[in-house]
């Protein structure tokens, strides 16, 4: 029985520590996307504030390619839209990490709240037999 408690609580600590990592990880990418969206908001800001005889450049590699505006614009709102699903996507993936790391967590309480109540009774039922040695030594 303790073997098995012993591998079950190895494994909700597995458990907590990957989803913890995941958590981590998941955050730094939602911050890194967050700011690429940040960036292009901007850009197509400074698009639209442009006059319309503004010539655009795109960089293609180590080169740059006039793009019509209109062009321009549907690219940049379609990574703009890609990255805003992205963001989604990253934190609904990080709110179910967080619930599995909270879950573990909360396991990993219950598991060590249960094995120190055990002791306590251990240790009280231990007193309890003691004590009632020395009062039958006495009667």
């Amino acid at each position: 029985m303790a073997s098995l408690s012993d591998d079950t609580l190895r494994k909700i600590q597995q458990t907590a520590v990957q989803s913890q990592r995941a958590l981590n990880i998941s955050r730094q990418q939602l911050a890194a996307k967050e700011r690429e969206r940040r960036i292009l908001q901007l850009t197509i800001e400074e698009v639209t504030s442009l006059g319309g005889d503004v010539n655009l450049y795109k960089g293609v590699g180590k080169m740059f390619l006039m793009t019509p505006r209109p062009q321009m614009e549907k690219e940049l709102k379609g990574e703009e839209k890609e990255l805003t699903d992205d963001i989604n996507n990253l934190q609904k993936k990080g709110k179910y990490l967080e619930k599995q790391f909270n879950d573990a967590q909360a396991q990993l309480r219950d598991i060590y709240h249960a094995r120190i109540v055990h002791c306590i009774i251990s240790v009280y039922n231990s007193t309890v037999a003691v004590a009632l040695s020395h009062v039958r030594r006495m009667a």
